[in-house]
């Protein structure tokens, strides 16, 4: 059975938008350490697109550091899950997931393998509400933001979690790894 885990960077006052971020080697090599942990990534339609496009080559809106290559790989590479009630069809090594999300996220974790990695907002709110997330990571970023995205806003049900790792980059961020209590 794989476990589902979700990974997201998050600002001190809880913005999760992107832009709001910023990008370094040493996050980009935890990503790929995170993506090496897993078979396949799960995401919503808005994550896929925004990945798509900074990603699949050989779109590159802009120029990224050569540090940022082997993430751009890693994720060119992985299979893709991308849960869409609007998209006809996908590419880049991706299917649309469109059946019932409980069922079809169950199924998936049901096939054998190291895991599946999900990024996002929305997409993570609904699992967490059906309760099949099995490790949460936050990247706190040491930052404020002010405004933008947060994360589980409309939540129906608090979500206990045990802290089960926990690690500090140079740039001040820290990776805080949980698991649901249950």
């Amino acid at each position: 059975m794989r476990l589902l885990r979700y990974s997201i960077n998050v600002t001190l006052d809880g913005c999760c938008d992107h832009r709001a971020i910023p990008a370094d080697e040493d996050l980009h090599r935890h990503a790929i350490e995170n993506l090496d942990q897993a078979d396949a990534l799960l995401f919503g339609r808005v994550t896929y697109e925004m990945m798509k496009a900074a990603f699949r080559p050989p779109v590159r809106a802009v120029a990224r550091p050569d540090w940022m290559e082997p993430f751009a790989r890693t994720i060119d590479a992985a299979k893709k899950y991308v849960v869409s009630s609007t998209l006809d069809r996908v590419d880049w090594n991706a299917e649309v997931v469109r059946r019932d999300l409980g069922k079809a996220v169950q199924q998936l974790k049901r096939e054998s393998g190291k895991g599946l990695l999900m990024g996002g907002v929305k997409l993570p709110l609904a699992l967490a509400e059906l309760g099949l997330i099995d490790e949460y990571e936050f990247v706190v970023q040491p930052r404020l933001a002010g405004d933008g995205p947060t994360l589980f806003a409309g939540l129906s049900k608090r979500v206990d979690l045990r802290l089960v790792s926990r690690l500090e980059f140079g740039s001040g961020a820290v990776a805080m790894r949980y698991e649901p209590r249950r």
